[in-house]
């Protein structure tokens, strides 16, 4: 059943008649986006070692959340429902379309937070994992205008920049600090741009990788640097950082040996 609305505005002294047609009848139920099947269990079994790994290299706690692109279709990301990374298991992981709605959520919540993956995943084909954290060292740099900057071989991975993203720019004006929506979900990807990092100012990073390990390891090593600038920086006199040629030559030696430190931490994380 449809019914007419009528409004009456005066503009210069006329009366103009605006009509709206409204539809009265409910409207449907929104349908689930259909599952494009399981994914490997290997990346599954990966992912769950990604939440625990990061809770006990203390840069997620209670709060923060980690994807992965889905092998079978890339129009596809895994995560977990809303719960605490560290308890994180297979049963767990959801699978969502880049809209970021799940495909069978039966009752289980979602990060508040998904438009981060779907939004990023939409904009960055070459990425197949994000990690959101609310690593403590790199607060300050989001909301001092000092730039981190790569100051170690491990990190060198920042030699691109890691711009800042702020919300209140996004959003038009005060807001949560969270990304809720798809439209800050994007705001937050275009900041993001092909780099590595992004800080959130206020709120915390999102680090971006080719693969699990890598998000993981980027991830570890952007609190680790943060922790040392700010040291180094306290210390007094200049600091020599890595210059850009260095960066890269360092990025390529140390990016070719992540799965050292990724076997070591997901055998530590799995055995909790």
């Amino acid at each position: 059943m449809v019914s007419l609305t009528r409004r009456w505005f005066v503009t210069g002294g006329a009366l103009v008649l605006a009509a709206a047609a409204a539809d009265l009848e409910p409207a449907p139920a929104q349908t689930a986006p259909p599952s494009v099947g399981p994914a490997d269990p290997r990346l599954v079994e990966d992912l769950v070692a990604a939440n625990r790994i990061l809770a006990d290299q203390n840069v997620l706690d209670g709060y923060g959340h980690v994807s992965a692109r889905h092998d079978r279709d890339p129009s596809r990301y895994l995560m977990s429902r809303s719960l605490a990374p560290e308890l994180v298991t297979a049963g767990d992981v959801l699978e969502y379309d880049l809209d970021s709605n799940p495909v069978d959520a039966r009752d289980r919540a979602s990060y508040l937070e998904r438009f981060i993956h779907g939004e990023i995943y939409k904009a960055r084909p070459d990425v197949r994992a994000i990690v959101h954290n609310h690593s403590p060292s790199v607060i300050p740099f989001g909301v001092t205008g000092v730039p981190l900057r790569p100051l170690y071989h491990m990190s060198a991975f920042l030699w691109e920049g890691v711009p800042v993203f702020d919300i209140r720019q996004a959003a038009g004006g005060s807001s949560d600090m969270l990304v809720r929506t798809p439209a800050l979900g994007r705001a937050l990807a275009g900041t993001l741009g092909s780099r590595t990092a992004a800080l959130m100012r206020g709120h915390g990073a999102v680090v971006v990788g080719p693969s699990l390990p890598q998000a993981v390891f980027r991830s570890v090593y952007l609190e680790m640097n943060a922790r040392l600038q700010a040291q180094a920086m306290a210390l007094g006199g200049p600091v020599t950082y890595l210059d850009p040629e260095e960066a890269k030559q360092a990025a390529g030696a140390v990016g070719s040996t992540v799965l050292r430190p990724w076997e070591l931490w997901k055998k530590k994380a799995l055995a909790k």
